[in-house]
Parts: structure tokens; sequence; C-alpha cells
């Protein structure tokens, strides 16, 4: 059998951790920033990681074990 490809949008936007956790970019941080809080800007910094329930989707995706 052929091997799986990696989803390459997916592993351009999501990371995986040592530990194996997935993590990803904070969303709302590209333009119109002039209108949004400084605590709402700080807190977009930075990554997160994924919810549980999109990890094992994300997981398929970036052929992690």
């Amino acid at each position: 059998m052929p091997k799986l490809k990696t989803h390459r949008g997916a592993a351009k936007r999501f990371k995986v951790t040592g530990t194996g956790k997935i993590v990803r970019a904070s969303a709302f941080r590209r333009h119109i920033l002039t209108s949004k809080t400084t605590k709402s800007k700080r807190h977009a910094r930075g990554t997160k990681e994924v919810s549980d329930a999109d990890a094992p989707k994300l997981r398929l995706m970036l052929r992690v074990k």
C-alpha cells in the first residue's frame, strides 16, 4: 500500500508539540486592530491548544499517532 499523504493545509496551520499536543495560532489578529481592546489583542498572542473535539480529526490530517 502507498503511504498516506499529510494534509498540507493543516500542516501549515498546526504544529505538534513534543508531548503530542496540537497547537494553533489565535484568531482575530489580522486587521481592524484599532477597534479591538488591548486586552483582547494581548490574549490573542501566542499559541493555543486545539479543542478536544477537533484533535482526533487533526491527528488524521497530520498523520500523527
